[in-house]
């Protein structure tokens, strides 16, 4: 009797045992494996250099459910999380248990960005959206592309600086230093020119800085990439023929207003080496990112003997070109009246 009653208390004890540990598998299950997100597609949380355990804690309750939300918090206060921080952009998906968010940011494991390179007119511009991408700030950028020390490190100046960057799409990460992203920068220009690209430049003896020169004052004439080696195909004529590009663009570029709509004849003695009415040749550098397209239509030109171009009256956006100066006169005639017409100033 006493044996059976052994026997019966040792069973007791361990379907006690067995409860306790099926309780603390679902406590366990309910803290760390219930999905962390309670959205049903991605979210992201980004991590600064200000960032402690507390403010990752707040940056995760818009979107965390609670109770995962609390097995986090104790995952964090138990471990030495707060002393390893781990900067940068991470992703928070549907179904994914708070071990596992905890895991991806102990460790860093962060999620890339797709950064598109912006065809900024200035290089402030260009660091102004670029912060708002990049744990970078403006300043911060700014302050390299206009430093002739960080420029010429790179093999450029700051006039030429912004040939370096090609406009496409690249996956980055959000907290890359700034050494990091110009580095990258780099080496994007040196894959995209390498090859046919290079080699047609130097055949029209036009260093890739001075094709992106070009193609800047053609993508500030047209957003036409059908006409755009139309216009290549002018420009090189006349500096062929050792004439002034006569490009409004950059007479807008030198004064910094982008936003004239007219060039009247006292703007164009705008005492400015982007003056490509008194100077000649090319201006000291792109008056904005090329575009791809434009880089493209200067090393594929189209083959005419225009001389000459000027918008067209319909306000299309392309334009009337000519060989002659005296057929330059009646299409110039044709847009000025369209303007007076339109009290365009």
């Amino acid at each position: 009797m006493e044996k059976k009653t052994k026997n019966f208390n040792s069973r007791i004890y361990l379907y006690i045992a067995a409860a306790g540990l099926v309780f603390i598998a679902g406590l366990i299950a309910y803290f760390f494996l219930t999905p962390l997100s309670k959205a049903e597609e991605v979210r992201y949380i980004y991590i600064d250099n200000d960032d402690t355990q507390d403010s990752v804690f707040a940056k995760l309750d818009p979107i965390a459910n609670k109770a995962a939300l609390m097995g986090f918090t104790n995952l964090v206060r138990h471990t030495d999380y707060s002393e390893n921080i781990h900067t940068g952009r991470y992703a928070v998906n549907p179904g994914e248990g708070a071990l596992t968010i905890f895991r991806r940011l102990r460790n860093g494991a962060q999620a890339a960005i797709r950064l598109t390179i912006p065809e900024s007119r200035t290089m402030d511009r260009l660091a102004s959206a670029l912060s708002q991408k990049l744990m970078l700030d403006s300043a911060t950028i700014a302050d390299a592309l206009l430093s002739e020390e960080t420029c010429q490190h790179y093999g450029y100046d700051t006039a030429t600086i912004a040939a370096m960057f090609v406009p496409n799409t690249y996956e980055i990460y959000w907290n890359t230093s700034l050494d990091t992203f110009l580095e990258r920068m780099q080496r994007e220009h040196d894959r995209f020119w390498h090859g046919a690209r290079e080699a047609k430049a130097a055949q029209m003896q036009l260093t890739p800085a001075e094709v992106c020169t070009l193609a800047s004052i053609i993508d500030e004439e047209t957003a036409n990439n059908q006409e755009k080696p139309m216009i290549a195909g002018m420009y090189l004529n006349r500096l062929a023929h050792n004439m002034p590009l006569q490009a409004d663009p950059t007479i807008k570029f030198a004064l910094k207003q982008f936003e004239l709509k007219r060039i009247w004849q006292k703007l164009l003695q705008t005492d400015s080496p982007y003056n490509t009415y008194t100077n000649e040749g090319l201006p000291p550098g792109p008056i904005k990112i090329a575009s791809i397209q434009g880089i493209d239509a200067v090393l594929n030109p189209a083959d005419h003997d225009y001389l000459y171009m000027c918008a067209k009256e319909d306000f299309s956006g392309t334009h009337n070109f000519a060989a002659t100066y005296q057929e330059h006169l009646k299409n110039a005639a044709k847009y000025t009246k369209a303007l007076n017409e339109k009290g365009i100033k």
